[in-house]
């Protein structure tokens, strides 16, 4: 009877050890914390990354609460209260000894979003408070598949309730790029400098040396190239017209904005932009054509904001916040 008994719990004992291996086995990795934006995702623009991570730096600024936001494809089947969690306790938001940290975590796969809130603000940033604000300012942004203006409005709304200002959730200011009326003719005529011929070759060494790098870098890195994408389009608008004219340069232009995203598509193809965009989103960094490259700008993975040497103050969370699901 003693023997079937120690075998009956060896069994047991093995099947449990199996188990907790096979739920650690599917459980999704807490991703490198790059910035105050971290867009595993990819759901975000590169401008809405940067206004968020504006919006949370300054707030941190003013009242030193640390406010986070983490997109996840997917939370692996595990739930996204757990989750959120592991990645509070990982990234260690908040100031120790005041836990003052906010983590916003949205998975558009599963279509799940959680408010986490540290210990020093659930008195603040209440259940209820986050539960209205995932309910009344994110849900229906989401619902009509505009993760920018719900995570950015989101933001916003924590911010509000955080710093006690009146509700302005909802009420962010969109960034639309402004268009300029073509009547036909121009409203003014820009002539471009009379200058020698060698100048312009100098000139054009420098300028398209300067702007050519930086272009094949942000093509060939993962995440941060849309970012330098964007960053780079007023460079290649002005700067030529001293060397080409500015006939030539809207040419060149086109090209550019043209050439740049399908020259950026087709290597996303290749086996190791793959495994450098994997090594972001794991370790922080990747090595690329011999260059190591670090996550710590506003995309991570596809960028996170501005990260500024962010990172956490040692904080905690105690559980406290809201879940919501669209």
């Amino acid at each position: 009877m003693t023997c079937l008994f120690r075998s009956t719990c060896t069994v047991l004992v093995a099947v449990a050890t199996l188990l907790l291996a096979v739920v650690a086995a599917g459980a999704v990795d807490v991703p490198y914390l790059t910035g105050r934006v971290v867009d595993n995702a990819e759901i975000l623009k590169p401008a809405t990354r940067e206004r968020i991570a504006a919006l949370a730096k300054a707030h941190e600024d003013k009242t030193s609460d640390q406010i986070a936001v983490l997109t996840i494809s997917t939370l692996g089947g595990e739930s996204v209260e757990e989750f959120a969690v592991r990645v509070f306790e990982a990234w260690k938001l908040g100031q120790k000894g005041k836990d003052n940290g906010v983590l916003v975590v949205v998975a558009p796969q599963d279509r799940k979003m959680r408010i986490e809130v540290g210990y020093g603000l659930e008195g603040t940033l209440t259940d209820v408070a986050a539960s209205r604000i995932i309910r009344n300012v994110m849900t229906p942004a989401f619902k009509s598949g505009d993760f920018d203006r719900g995570i950015e409005d989101g933001v916003a709304a924590i911010v509000a309730q955080l710093e006690g200002q009146a509700a302005t959730a909802g009420t962010t200011a969109s960034f639309a790029d402004a268009s300029t009326s073509n009547t036909g003719k121009s409203a003014f005529k820009f002539e471009g400098p009379d200058i020698p011929w060698y100048m312009r070759i100098l000139l054009g060494c420098f300028i398209f040396g300067i702007i050519g790098i930086f272009t094949v870098v942000g093509v060939m890195t993962p995440g941060m190239g849309w970012f330098l994408y964007v960053f780079l389009i007023p460079f290649w608008a002005m700067f030529p017209i001293v060397i080409i004219g500015p006939k030539a340069t809207v040419g060149l232009l086109a090209l550019y904005v043209i050439g740049y995203p399908i020259a950026k598509l087709m290597l996303a193809r290749q086996p190791w932009y793959a495994k450098a965009a994997a090594d972001l989103k794991s370790k922080g960094k990747a090595t690329v054509g011999g260059m190591v490259i670090t996550s710590g700008g506003s995309s991570s993975s596809g960028g996170g904001g501005s990260s500024g040497g962010f990172s956490g103050g040692g904080g905690s969370s105690g559980g406290g916040g809201a879940s919501g699901s669209w």
